[in-house]
């Protein structure tokens, strides 16, 4: 190894982690990629292909700490005893966003928040290739943003970025940034402090500029509450359902109303192709940032009538004896359940359960005795949920099960013709299933099976 070559370790092997092993490579450093557990055959077959050394089940100090900067992967949290050790070398961390955008300079259209972040990324990726743009979709959906940057050439990126990923970004500045809506969630990687998690939200801004553009939700408490502390030089498009705003998205009677510089643009609520308050949120973001990016109102308008959704979130999945099957497997916390069983319109059994982070389910208390006939628990520990609802639906309407088959029959027992079986867990999957992806499958194929 020649001493002018800097060199560049990636801890993790996952799609962030081999993304942006393989930028580094193309950009001439002295590559490194160490991962605790066996990586992925897709991800060691990337790796061989691009020949950069690796190492798997496990990290090696005297290959780790010689490096020059680290790349850390989001999963890994900054307590594991390795990051530790490299923070203590002086050892400079960045996230692969980070250190992608160093290499891209395209416009970058970015989402982060505590629910709605994924449907919005993939609604306004939608609306921006509709309208014939060169865009790329990435963060924590899809193909590594690095991966891209190294592969690919687009003149747009659409990034959904969560907290983790934006914890190693210092120098990163997206063209448009939209902060969802922030409510308590991942707060074991914060020290339990909400203030942490808000914080690591707000880094979304930390380098935007006056000819940049910030869309937030202007209905979302914790959002506002903060705002206020934070010094903005990008123009603000707020989006609302409560009011109406000079430059933004608001309702007015049946309609989304859109507001940007000189142009006012709207269509009827009943148009949209995603149902559901929140959705509307969702809707009213990527109409702002596609305004922002200079896309038609026509393009826009027959975008948003025509977009289909994604896959574990609010999916029709099949109706079974006029009973309707929906997969909100994506549902991985109190507030993004709250929206789910608001949208319903039918008598509900409800699915729900999984590895619990401190969920506070009180404030689902009112919903469940509007909407909610009978609850199937599906996880390993549900003592939390049946102090929560027991009393509400009653002892004999509760049920436990340990699989996505048995949820699925004991719901179908519960159900009768007119009525709802949701899946929106609450809660993480992690302990009967890889991820949230591997649940909501499991879910639609027992659907399937009945």
């Amino acid at each position: 190894m020649t001493q002018d070559r800097k060199r560049i370790v990636v801890l993790g092997g996952g799609e962030s982690g081999v993304g942006a092993a393989v930028l580094a490579k193309v950009k001439g450093f002295d590559v490194f990629l160490s991962d605790q557990k066996t990586l992925k055959e897709e991800y060691l077959n990337t790796l061989k292909q691009w020949e950069i050394a690796y190492e798997e089940g496990g990290h090696s100090s005297e290959l780790i700490l010689n490096a020059d900067e680290v790349i850390k992967s989001p999963g890994i949290p900054s307590t594991a005893p390795m990051v530790q050790a490299i923070r203590e070398k002086g050892i400079h961390i960045i996230s692969e966003i980070e250190f992608a955008s160093r290499y891209d300079n395209a416009k970058k259209i970015c989402i982060t928040g505590s629910n709605g972040k994924t449907t919005t990324t993939s609604l306004i990726h939608y609306l921006l290739q509709d309208a014939g743009l060169n865009v790329g979709l990435g963060g924590n959906i899809g193909t590594s943003y690095a991966l891209q940057v190294a592969t690919q050439k687009h003149d747009y990126y659409v990034l959904e970025i969560s907290s983790f990923q934006l914890d190693d970004c210092y120098e990163f500045r997206p063209d448009i940034a939209i902060i969802t809506n922030i409510t308590p969630d991942h707060l074991d990687r914060y020290n339990h402090k909400m203030e942490n998690y808000v914080k690591a939200k707000w880094r979304i801004t930390q380098n935007m500029r006056e000819e940049d553009c910030f869309i937030f939700n202007s209905d979302d408490a914790i959002t506002i509450d903060s705002l206020s502390q934070i010094v903005l030089k990008a123009k603000m498009l707020p989006f609302t359902q409560k009011g109406i705003v000079e430059q933004g998205a608001f309702v007015s009677e049946d309609k989304m109303v859109v507001r940007y510089e000189q142009d006012e643009s709207w269509m009827y609520l009943n148009e949209l192709a995603l149902g559901g308050k929140h959705n509307l949120y969702n809707s009213m973001a990527a109409a702002l940032a596609a305004k922002a990016s200079g896309i038609s109102n026509e393009v826009i308008r027959e975008s948003l009538m025509s977009f289909k959704g994604i896959e574990h979130r609010l999916e029709k999945v099949l109706s079974v004896g006029d009973v309707l099957y929906i997969n909100d497997s994506k549902a991985t916390n109190v507030d993004a359940a709250w929206y789910a069983l608001e949208a319903q319109t039918r008598p509900v059994v409800w699915i729900v359960g999984g590895t619990d982070k401190g969920n506070d389910y009180s404030v689902l208390g009112e919903l469940v005795k509007q909407k909610v006939k009978a609850i199937v628990c599906l996880g390993v520990d549900n003592s939390r949920i049946h102090a929560a609802f027991e009393d509400i639906v009653g002892k004999d309407n509760i049920a436990d099960t340990l699989s996505a088959e048995q949820a699925v029959l004991k719901a179908s027992e519960f159900s009768a013709a007119g009525d709802v079986v949701l899946l929106s867990p609450c809660c993480a999957s992690f302990d009967l299933f890889k991820n949230y992806e591997d649940r909501g499958r499991q879910f639609k194929d027992a659907v399937r099976k009945l």
